[in-house]
């Protein structure tokens, strides 16, 4: 089987498959202590990591030059690797299922170009099963090789946060597994290459698959918790920040927020654990539960700013209401599963009128992912009620006073929603405007 010290001497190469916001960092430690294929299927992707830029906003033009990646659309150029590595996204469908097209789509690729001695290495995330059920047997298929014997298998769950100047891949510890020890040992030593955070050794393949899927299903419960109060305290008419702010005092208090859901972790995961749940025979309570919670939360955003356009003596059909981000978190241009569009959709059902500006967002993708057109707010006119969705550092000089010279359509006070309580609501409250926030 190939190994770490051939890897280091530039004997074997590594291939990337999927330079998104996982692979592309990755891709890009690698390549700098060894020879490197970044593959991804998609045209323009490889134009601009070739020309220096990188769409995600994960690196830099430095950081691209500081290391040697040989980009390709060609799946051809596999052939010339012996130790892959998938990152590619795994989805869900409309159902809310998991959807394994890219996985099974990259193994196939990886599967017609395999040689003997070989190591495939997914990171994608998955239920436990998938790389030896699913993957495995279409790589033998494509290659006709026979794993265990031809080539060998690996799992390391990713763990990128986009957007995090911090946290980068080689300051998280990485988790890997293989199917055998020999397989662990190696996959360990590859990333020990470029991970100075060290690396934990799963005991078997199916339990790192567990560790990523929960990882994320944990969080999404904390979470849910927080949005599950924050729909309570506001009945009770007292602030959940404020709440969650006394509470926080206590030493082993965990520090999590209501908030939307979204991306393609968090709201997106804890579907795959379920699935495989069900498959088994147990139908998970808790987990739905949270995820009920919070893929709720943009109508429920939606309807109290309707509420509050009312209260402000607004006619609601027919007002503009100004939504601030349109991606799935702060200060990343990742719209995939964002839950802004949730808010978006509810507010047109009752006759609103929405823009949406977003400086952080392709408006190029906006536009083919949601038929949205992003407007620039000088230009756009004024409002009857503004939506503050997303935290972006961009949004930073929208005082409560520049927040009313927006909102100064028709009769009535304008209206503010804070998602992510970024602003001081008494501040708000002293500019005339009526102030809400999650």
């Amino acid at each position: 089987m190939v190994t770490e010290t051939q890897i280091r001497q530039g004997k074997a190469a590594i291939a990337v498959i999927g330079l998104g916001y996982v692979g592309l960092p990755l891709a890009a430690a690698f390549g700098r202590q060894a020879k490197v294929i970044g593959f991804d299927i998609s045209v323009k992707k490889i134009e601009e990591l070739r020309g220096g830029f990188d769409a995600t906003g994960e690196l830099t033009t430095e950081d691209l030059a500081s290391t040697r990646i040989d980009y390709t659309i060609d799946a051809g150029r596999l052939k010339e690797a012996s130790f892959f590595i998938v990152t590619v996204p795994t989805p869900i469908d409309k159902y809310k299922k998991p959807d394994l097209t890219p996985v099974v789509s990259a193994s196939r690729s990886i599967g017609k170009s395999l040689s003997r001695g070989s190591i495939i290495v997914y990171e994608s995330t998955v239920y436990p099963g998938v790389t030896e059920e699913i993957c495995v047997p279409i790589l033998e298929q494509e290659s006709g090789l026979k794993c265990g014997a031809d080539f060998k298998v690996g799992y390391s769950p990713e763990r990128i946060n986009p957007g995090d100047k911090v946290h980068t891949v080689d300051k998280i510890v990485k988790v890997v597994s293989g199917q055998d020890a020999e397989t662990l040992e190696t996959v360990a030593k590859v990333y020990e290459m470029v991970v100075d955070a060290g690396v934990h050794r799963a005991s078997s393949i199916k339990v790192a698959e567990a560790a990523k899927v929960i990882e994320n299903t944990q969080r999404d419960l904390n979470i849910a918790l927080m949005n599950e109060l924050a729909l309570i305290f506001n009945r009770l008419g007292i602030s959940t920040r404020d709440v969650l702010e006394a509470a926080g005092t206590k030493w082993n208090f965990l520090k999590f927020f209501p908030g939307l859901v979204g991306g393609h972790c968090i709201g997106v995961d804890p579907y795959y654990l379920t699935h495989k749940a069900e498959e088994i025979g147990y139908h998970p309570q808790v987990i739905m539960a949270g995820r009920r919670i919070n893929d709720e939360m943009g109508k429920y955003v939606a309807e109290m700013t309707v509420k509050k356009l009312i209260q402000a003596d607004k006619t609601v059909k027919g007002a503009r209401v100004l939504v601030l981000g349109l991606t799935f978190k702060e200060n990343v241009p990742d719209i995939r599963n964002t839950r802004v569009i949730d808010i978006i959709e509810e507010l047109r059902e009752y006759g609103v009128e929405v823009l949406v500006h977003d400086p952080v967002a392709s408006a190029e993708e906006a536009r083919h992912e949601y038929g949205i057109d992003l407007v620039d707010i000088e230009v756009a006119g004024k409002f009857d009620g503004v939506v503050w969705a997303v935290a972006h550092q961009a949004f930073q000089s929208l005082d409560p006073a520049r927040l009313r010279q927006f909102c100064t359509s028709g009769n009535g006070k304008g209206v503010v929603i804070d998602v992510k309580a970024v602003l001081n609501g008494n501040d708000v409250e002293a500019e005339g405007l009526i102030y809400w926030s999650l």
